[in-house]
């Protein structure tokens, strides 16, 4: 069992738990008790010590819920039972498909079971704490488990589609392994607003009014053609406000939340619609969308040079190679590999962000977008001064700071 695989996958996985700890303890370490000027007048002071204290509250939640998986997966690898699990399963069916699904099943059951606490005590004691939380007890259970239920249906057709391939033609399974992540991809994007959403909020189309005739009026002087304006419910859930853009060509939508039009003036909706316009005209989801798969194909075909070697099921204590095996074990040794995809993810998702609220400044709305972004920051306490570091490798989105110093070097009149 511990033989070269598995001590290169407790190295990347320590590395990984390491590479986290300490990013996490240089971003409380960069707290500040006052902000630079151009952040000066966001927060009051009590309002600022109230962000600070929901900062540090969920930094040690999240500290103690990363300690405990650490713990637990690592335990699970040293003593095998990931094998274990394999051999045990193998007692009931041999079919490679039952195998596999009852395989990640147990294991997504499992890590939904260890995560219940985190997730019941972050929504009904910290954000409820702060006057964040709106969700009920039945909304959360009911959340549970239309989510457990999307998973398998969703997880459990993509994996054995996956393994149909690999078992049919398997020298060409990297090739038809992207053309089903791109096929779900492109679908999930066109339909996830249609399908998915509804199963869990209510959409309305906007009503007509001030609102919706600022709005049509922007989408008409820059060219975009908008048919569907739609309001979420997000309140029936949290206090804190969004705004997305959704779907490809016909099927595009806009969706606002209803806090966000309950903070936030005629004006500053409009800016920062403009800038989920700007991520459109920019076509920033077909790129993403190119970029992810070039990065999925990467990974299938190193995956497909994986698939069935023996002493990778060995290092996880199973006995037989095995797809399932394979599969975890792949995404463990991947560890390095992914954190600079994640990474590079990131500095293409931040220099969009950049790009779309150029594209808002271009209309004349960056100062509307600024005052906007600032009560969206005030209204969900965000972090005003994260570490580089941690910024660099996990936010999608530049800082409040970043985005504000960018869009002022802007020519506000153009």
């Amino acid at each position: 069992m511990y033989n070269t695989f598995f001590y290169i996958i407790i190295a990347f996985f320590v590395f990984e738990a390491v590479v986290d700890y300490v990013l996490d303890y240089l971003n409380v370490k960069n707290v500040k008790l006052t902000l630079p000027d151009e952040l000066k007048g966001i927060y009051n002071e009590k309002k600022y010590a109230e962000q600070q204290s929901y900062f540090k509250l969920n930094q040690k939640v999240s500290t103690i819920k990363g300690l405990v998986d650490f713990v637990v997966v690592f335990a699970l690898l040293v003593f095998g039972v990931f094998g274990m699990l394999d051999s045990w399963l193998r007692t009931f069916t041999e079919n490679p498909y039952w195998l596999m699904l009852m395989f990640f099943g147990i294991l997504y059951v499992a890590n939904e079971i260890l995560s219940l606490p985190f997730s019941i005590y972050d929504t009904f004691v910290v954000e409820e704490k702060f006057g964040f939380n709106k969700t009920t007890p039945k909304i959360f259970v009911f959340d549970k488990i239309k989510g457990l239920l999307l998973g398998a249906i969703i997880g459990g057709g993509i994996f054995s589609l996956l393994l149909y391939f690999y078992m049919l033609i398997p020298q060409y399974f990297w090739l038809l392994a992207l053309a089903v992540v791109a096929a779900f991809s492109i679908f999930f994007m066109m339909f996830y607003s249609n399908i998915i959403v509804p199963l869990f909020n209510k959409q309305t189309p906007l009503e007509e009014g001030e609102l919706r005739t600022a709005i049509e009026k922007f989408a008409d002087k820059a060219g975009f053609k908008l048919n569907n304006i739609y309001v979420i419910d997000g309140s029936k859930r949290s206090t804190k406000a969004n705004a997305y853009f959704t779907g490809l060509g016909s099927k595009k939508r806009i969706v606002l939340y209803d806090t966000l039009i309950n903070d936030l003036s005629t004006e500053e909706i409009v800016a920062v619609l403009a800038h989920e316009v700007g991520h459109y005209k920019h076509k920033h989801t077909l790129y993403s969308l190119i970029f992810s798969l070039i990065v999925s194909a990467i990974e299938f075909y190193i995956l497909s040079l994986f698939l069935g070697n023996e002493q990778l099921a060995l290092a996880l204590g199973g006995d037989f190679a095995s797809f399932h095996l394979s599969l975890l074990g792949f995404g463990l040794l991947f560890t390095p590999i992914s954190m600079v995809f994640s990474v590079l993810t990131n500095v293409f998702s931040r220099r969009n962000e950049y790009q779309a609220d150029a594209f808002a400044a271009s209309f004349g709305l960056a100062n509307q977008l600024i005052e906007g972004l600032k009560k969206l920051s005030v209204k969900s306490l965000s972090n005003l001064l994260p570490h580089k570091a941690y910024v660099f490798f996990y936010y999608s989105h530049p800082t409040l700071l970043q985005r504000i110093k960018a869009l002022k070097k802007l020519d506000f009149n153009n």
